[in-house]
This record gives C-alpha cells, structure tokens and sequence, in this order.
C-alpha cells in the first residue's frame, strides 16, 4: 500500500502551514495585547479606556444632618453638673442588687425550687448605670451619649427576670370602691420590669391600633394612652435636642413568658385570664379596672409595649412634682382661669419661680413639645431638686399624645401665646426644623425606623408635625409683631452664634 504512504508527508506539510497560520495572524496578536498593552498592528501603547462618569455623592441621611448642624453642635454653657455621684451611686446599687438577690432566693425557697440560680449581678459598665451616670444640669443624657444606643438595645434584647406594680400602684391597689369608676377608657395598664442586668424599665401595653384616631367626643382625661405614643415622644424629643424624655423603645413581650411566670405579686398573677379567642390577657386592678372587657390581650401571647427606662432612685435624686400654671380642669364642664383670662400670664409672672428664673421658659418649651405631639394631659411637672429653679423639667408620661392627627388643639399653646416668650435655640431649632432639608417629619420618620416596632407613627401624623411647626411659628411671629423680637426672644446661651450660612435665621 504504497499510495497512503506517499501523501502522508503531503497532508503533515498543510497542517503545519495551517497551525503556523493560526499562531501568526490570531494567537501572537492577542498575546501581545495582554502583555504588552499593544493594539493589534500598532506599536503604539493603547489609549487609556474611558472612565465612568463620577457618581453624584448619595445625600446624607437627614437624621444625621440633622445632628451635625452647628445647632446640635455648641457646647452648653458652663462645666456639665452631673446628677450622680459616681461612687454613691454604685455603692447605693450594689445594696439594692444584694438586697434584691437575698429576696430572690427566699421566694424560692418558699417554693421548694431546688434548681440552683445564679445571683444577679451589677455590672458597673451597665448601660442603664451609664445612663445615670450621664445626667447633668443640660439634659438626661448627653448628644452623643454612647449609653442611649446600647441601653436601647438592652431594653429590647435582654431577658426579663420579673415583673411588677409601680409602687404607686402597690400604695393605691384596693384603695377605691370599682363601682364608682366612670372612666374606663382612660386605664393605662403599667408594669415594671426587671432586666438580667439588673435595670429596670416602665411597660406599657398597646390598648390603640395605630391607625386609629380618638373620638371627637372623648375627654382628654378619658382618652386612650397609646404606648408608640410614648416611643415617638422620645424621638420627638432628642430631634428638639431637649433631652428631657427618658429612652423609650418598643417591644414584643410574651405575657405568658416574661410577665406571669416570672411575677412574684399574687395581685397580677390572679388578674391573667385566657379569653374565647385563647388569648393571654390580664387587666388592672382597682382603682384603675375591675373588669375583664378592659384588658389588654397578647395574640396569643405576645403583645406589643413601650418601655421607658426608669430613672435614678429617688433616694438618690430627689425630685419634685409640680402643678402645671396650666393645668386643664379635669371635670366635663369646668374651666381654669387661663381659659378665660388671656392676660393670665401676668399673674403667673408675679409668683416665684416664674418671676425671676429660666422655669417660665422651661414651661413654653414643654408646651411646644406637648403641641406637637397633642397631648393636652399635662397636669404636672418634675424636676431634680439638685438643679434648684433653673432646672429642666422632665418630660414623662405622654402616652396621651399623638391621638388625632386631624386636629390641632391650638389652647396647648397658651404659655407661649400668652406670655409671648420662647429661647432663642428653640426657635433656631424650629425654624431649622421647618426648612425642606431638615424637614421634621422627614427626620421623625427616619429617627423612628430604628424602632423594632416600626412604623411607630402613621404618616398622617408626621404630616401633622409639620403642620403644627407652623403654627408654631406662626404664633412666635404674632408675638414678635406685637412686642419686638429682644421681648420675645430670651437668650438662653452663652455660646457665640453660628456663621449665618449655618444657622437658622430668626424669620419668621
């Protein structure tokens, strides 16, 4: 077979023309393209590829712009005072963290419970301690405080290890006759409950849904009391910078779980029932509620709550409950005096401490705060006695706030409409608050996100905070028309002003 042999040295001559082919004109080309950055046929380098066009920087979260304007940013006047002593204050809760823990171990004991448990201890770097610990003559807790974001998270995260009536309620159980009761819309569950850290926080339970408005016939002393009220009044009240709302966060509990397994009063494990629909429920006691329609019931036991963190023990921070000069007549056809004497305030400034301290202006602020959030429920005042008269007053107990967001009960602003005075950072802050990058319900929505119960608030009601931001200001430019802006306007601070590209200005 010679003829395959022949053609043999043939078809090896054309394979190798092809192979030399294929590795001149496609593979050393694109070799020396990878290698040496060369264009296929041109010694030259190649051009640089086009960049992308440049992104526009993202706009910063308005929450954050927000607490980085010059506004949020100037020191208080003088040396921070703080509440607390350091050392007497640990000393003062290691004695109530022993006391509590040699208790705990008698219950148990009483109950034959022979599973060993471990005592409670009190860790110094705690972050309700360090909230304490952070109180000073400026406000209940400092702007950048990193205790409020951990003790926040504590609240929500760390396991409940009892539960209890507020001593108020412990001094007022069975004090009443529940037949007399005419009120009960107005009962507010309360709870409070211990953490393994050994902080404590106030529990109030959802009894509103949130897209739910109080009736218009419903008296502000029978109105619901809402617990994302009390989360969104903490919000609300760190975006004003005054600091005066303890931290307040929400909370899914389980009742069954973290309130009647872990109670030790008899009183509150006899009101837990379980309803036709096999909820959890429990209700109040008297004076409050005797009856089962009013309680509060988990789904199936997990049930929705506010918890404020409690603040120093009085014991070691006295403080004083005070009349508000404003307080509303809780009876259905009674009136005060300065719901028929628009010249009311000029009595007020003739009594001391309104005459001669910051308390008058304290008051306004607090008249500003409770107007936004509509709550007309604020019968009384607190203060540290430590700070003495210029003290700021505490904000609590605003659960009755943000119940209709289709009105606005303008007589909230009696003190300012009145007495025509309001501190200058208070309204920079508003006017601030009322420009469209720093928009209040913008920052509102945005500070409440951060809730685990969010969406805190229906956006009807952030609508209405700007809303009554205007009024707001409307009121506070009545006033400057009528008495000049140096009447109106108290400077509160010693503090240089801020570049006028900066600051909010005062028009208004």
């Amino acid at each position: 077979m010679p003829g395959p042999r022949r053609d043999r040295p043939a078809v090896l001559l054309l394979l190798g023309a092809l192979l030399a082919a294929d590795l001149y004109f496609h593979l050393w080309p694109r070799a020396r393209r990878e290698l040496g950055g060369l264009s296929p046929g041109c010694p030259c380098p190649a051009p640089p590829a086009p960049r992308p066009p440049p992104r526009a920087p993202r706009a910063a979260p308005a929450l954050r712009r927000l607490f980085a304007h010059p506004l949020y940013r100037a020191a208080p006047p003088g040396p921070a005072e703080p509440l607390l002593g350091a050392r007497e204050a640990l000393r003062y809760y290691r004695r109530k963290a022993a006391r509590w823990n040699r208790r705990h171990k008698l219950y148990r004991e009483e109950l034959n419970l022979t599973s060993p448990a471990a005592p409670l201890p009190l860790r110094p770097d705690a972050s309700w301690l360090q909230f304490h610990l952070g109180i000073t003559r400026d406000g209940l807790y400092p702007r950048s405080s990193p205790a409020v974001p951990r003790l926040l998270r504590d609240m929500q995260e760390f396991p409940i290890i009892s539960a209890d009536y507020s001593q108020d309620e412990k001094a007022l159980l069975g004090a009443c006759d529940c037949s007399q009761i005419v009120k009960p819309s107005g009962v507010h569950l309360k709870l409070v409950l211990r953490f393994q850290d050994f902080g404590k926080a106030m529990f109030k339970p959802m009894r509103q849904k949130r897209e739910e408005e109080t009736p218009e016939d419903f008296f502000y002393f029978v109105d619901f009391q809402r617990h994302n009220a009390e989360i969104a009044a903490f919000h609300l009240d760190r975006i004003l910078d005054f600091r005066r709302v303890p931290p307040t966060v929400g909370r899914l509990i389980n009742v069954t779980k973290e309130i009647l397994e872990v109670t030790k009063n008899e009183v509150l494990q006899s009101v837990f029932f379980v309803s036709p629909a096999s909820n959890v429920c429990f209700f109040a006691k008297c004076p409050y509620m005797c009856k089962t329609e009013y309680a509060v019931c988990g789904n199936p036991h997990l049930l929705e709550g506010s918890l404020s963190a409690f603040l120093p023990s009085l014991n070691l921070a006295p403080r004083l409950s005070i009349p508000n000069p404003w307080i509303r007549s809780y009876s259905f056809d009674g009136k005060e005096e300065w719901e028929v004497n628009p010249l009311y305030c000029n009595t007020v400034r003739e009594i001391y401490p309104y005459s001669n301290s910051n308390r008058l202006l304290n008051i306004v602020d607090m008249a500003i705060f409770d107007f936004l959030t509509g709550n007309m429920d604020r019968h009384h005042y607190e203060m540290f006695t430590k700070f003495g008269d210029d003290g700021f007053l505490l904000h609590l107990d605003n659960a009755r706030g943000f119940g209709r967001h289709s009105h606005d009960e303008i007589s909230i602003l009696a003190p300012l409409s009145q007495c025509c005075i309001i501190k200058r950072t208070t309204l920079l802050r508003l006017q601030l608050l009322a420009e469209p990058e720093y928009r209040l319900s913008d920052v509102m929505r945005e500070s409440l996100l951060q809730d685990p119960l969010a969406p805190v608030l229906t956006e009807p009601h952030l609508l209405a905070l700007d809303r009554r931001l205007q009024l707001i200001l409307e009121a506070v430019g009545k006033c400057i028309d009528t008495f000049g802006e140096a009447t109106v306007v108290a400077n509160d601070t010693a503090q240089p002003q801020s570049p006028a590209a900066d600051r909010a200005k005062l028009d208004t």
